[in-house]
């Protein structure tokens, strides 16, 4: 793989407050996945108060965080504008454990450095905990929730309207996410092909229809925010199925997609080195290792309909940040290739 920036370590405390443990899965999964932090230096941040017009108040090239309205309030969205300022983007959607403050791909990767020669906006939305970015049927009742999540709204109208303001495309787009974020993407690119034109997938659960995943998934959100799975849909509903790539895969046709999952091996980024550490990693495999299984699956599912895909599957790696920031790499060129840029 091409020289990739390497940045550093944060501490095992905040690692393991950011990583779900493999006890949770013990209920029978498919492919699931969250997000292990493994977070670096935040670049210097220029604050915007919440705009109302489309003003630049940084230049090409340049990060800003924007407020922007939506049904469900308004939502940050971190954006690193295009090198030359030109119209395309690329979605960058966060994991299950979502922050409220900032995108874990400007804290845990260097994605930004990875296109900041690239007339490509990085667009980040910020938030989205157990949200699956999707639109929920009702708020959750068992966190207090005041709202309802409307996530794909947000990603497929509101959001690029706000944006089109500031030039960026609503059809040049490319989408990529990670672990819960993995099948959002690929649904995103299936039931809007006219808005993006690449998807990827970086260790996702993609059959979310399996046996056992209902039942993990509502382990998985109570665990991250306390959010009712049925407040999302409920299990073999047609809201449900419509969130599953293994379900929805005939959509994909003439979609180009990256999808990636590594075996859980431990790899050159796992050095464990006290016994926390140890069983940190043990839930990196074990999560990777069932992200593999979903992965998997879709690639025979659309081998089955003739539809191709790019795949990736290391013989190392475990469910973190690093290897994931490894995987946009490589799917860099052919998101740059989809985009024209």
């Amino acid at each position: 793989m091409p020289f990739v920036p390497r940045l550093p370590r944060v501490s095992r405390r905040h690692r393991i407050r950011s990583r779900w443990g493999a006890r949770l899965l013990t209920v029978g999964v498919g492919a699931l996945a969250i997000p292990a932090a493994s977070a670096v230096a935040t670049p210097e941040i220029v604050l915007a108060a919440p705009i109302s017009g489309p003003v630049h108040r940084t230049p090409a090239g340049g990060f800003e965080e924007l407020m922007v309205p939506s049904s469900m309030g308004p939502v940050k969205v971190q954006v690193q504008w295009a090198k030359n300022g030109g119209g395309a983007a690329l979605y960058l959607l966060d994991g299950l454990r979502a922050r409220d403050d900032q995108n874990a791909w400007v804290i845990n990767t260097n994605a930004m450095q990875q296109f900041e020669n690239d007339d490509v906006t990085l667009v980040m939305p910020v938030g989205g905990q157990s949200s699956w970015y999707a639109d929920w049927v009702s708020p959750s009742n068992t966190n207090g929730q005041k709202f309802t999540y409307r996530w794909e709204t947000f990603l497929t109208k509101e959001l690029p309207d706000f944006l089109a303001g500031y030039g960026v495309s609503r059809t040049d787009n490319a989408v990529a996410g990670l672990s819960m974020s993995g099948p959002a993407a690929l649904r995103l690119a299936a039931f809007y092909p006219k808005q993006f034109k690449h998807a990827s997938s970086f260790s996702g659960p993609l059959n979310l229809t399996a046996p056992g995943m209902p039942e993990a998934m509502r382990v998985m959100m109570l665990s991250a925010g306390q959010f009712n799975r049925d407040s999302l849909a409920p299990p073999w509903s047609p809201t449900w199925l419509r969130m599953d790539p293994f379900v929805f895969a005939p959509q994909l046709r003439g979609v180009p997609m990256y999808i990636s999952a590594a075996t859980g091996l431990p790899g050159e980024y796992d050095r464990p080195n006290s016994a926390g550490a140890v069983v940190d990693t043990f839930d990196a495999m074990w999560i990777e290792s069932l992200a593999m299984v979903g992965t998997r699956a879709l690639q025979a599912r659309l081998s089955s309909l003739n539809i191709p895909a790019v795949y990736d599957f290391p013989v190392a790696g475990t469910h973190s940040w690093k290897y994931w920031e490894g995987e946009l790499w490589k799917a860099r060129p052919y998101i740059l290739s989809a985009l024209n840029t």
